[in-house]
């Protein structure tokens, strides 16, 4: 069986408050985005010389560390302890989304393959307890169980799915090579509450979201990595009606009425155009 994981983009970011538990309180609207790995599930044969449950193997893009502690085998062990009963699986990841991006693809990845063994192995797991299965593997997991447009609280895992309709578009996302660790880009931030909440924003005219639509993360990050912000400001150059930087980062995404071309700025970087 084979499913085609999908990246996000974040449309606004704030975080809130820093939690007891060493979370944060996010407030932030995802949004799907077409750019997709392949993870494809076939089972083991019993005498496949093999000594885990879910035997990985990742192409096109190097991950760093080891195949046993990619997402996507702890999604898997996760449902083995509840449901023993689940058979031994090769599982191969073809990765497309760009890694340390701020687009959710270790996240997404996860999602899907909690999504894929649950109709594999007709597992009966409802569409709640697959987000709550999710919220274990990470912040970002449970919006890919939806995968639709949503307005996410708590760290991610509160959910409300809004009609956000931005067809007609073009999307451009650049990822320089800087990669930029979840933990360092929080360690930076200082949590308030926004005066206007992301989710009001993005239901007024795109026009207005470059002076209200905002990602926290940006301030710290664009300060240590220069290079990112300046990508954001040639977006807005190329025409852009708005731009930010996905999550926390590297990558930055600019929303266009008409195709831009990205080959002469952005040649030398991951760069990519897809219609919304």
């Amino acid at each position: 069986m084979i499913v085609f994981p999908i990246a996000k983009i974040n449309l606004g970011l704030n975080v809130v408050e820093r939690r007891p538990d060493g979370y944060h309180n996010l407030e932030t609207v995802f949004f799907p985005v077409k750019l997709e790995d392949a993870l494809e599930v076939t089972l083991m044969d019993e005498a496949f010389p093999s000594p885990f449950d879910c035997d990985l193997k990742v192409t096109n893009i190097n991950i760093e560390g080891e195949e046993q502690r990619n997402l996507v085998v702890k999604a898997y062990n996760l449902l083995k302890k509840d449901f023993p009963q689940m058979p031994r699986v090769h599982a191969h990841l073809y990765k497309a989304i760009p890694t340390q991006a701020g687009m959710g693809g270790g996240s997404s990845d996860c999602a899907a393959m909690l999504l894929l063994l649950n109709d594999m192995f007709k597992l009966g797991l409802m569409e709640q307890q697959l987000i709550d299965y999710a919220a274990k593997l990470g912040a970002d997991c449970p919006i890919f169980i939806l995968n639709k447009p949503a307005y996410a609280e708590g760290i991610g895992e509160r959910l409300q799915t809004i009609d956000l309709n931005l067809s007609g578009y073009y999307l451009a996302i650049v990822r320089p090579d800087i990669p930029v660790p979840t933990k360092e880009a929080f360690s930076r931030i200082v949590p308030c509450k926004p005066e206007k909440n992301c989710r009001m924003i993005v239901g007024q005219p795109i026009e207005t979201w470059r002076k209200e639509l905002v990602n926290d993360f940006e301030k710290s990050v664009f300060a240590l990595h220069p290079e990112i912000g300046q990508i954001k400001e040639r977006l807005y150059d190329m025409g852009a009606v708005y731009a930010a930087m996905s999550g926390s980062g590297s990558a930055v995404f600019g929303i266009f009425r008409e195709q831009p071309d990205l080959s002469t700025d952005f040649g030398t970087m991951y760069n990519k155009v897809l219609t919304l």
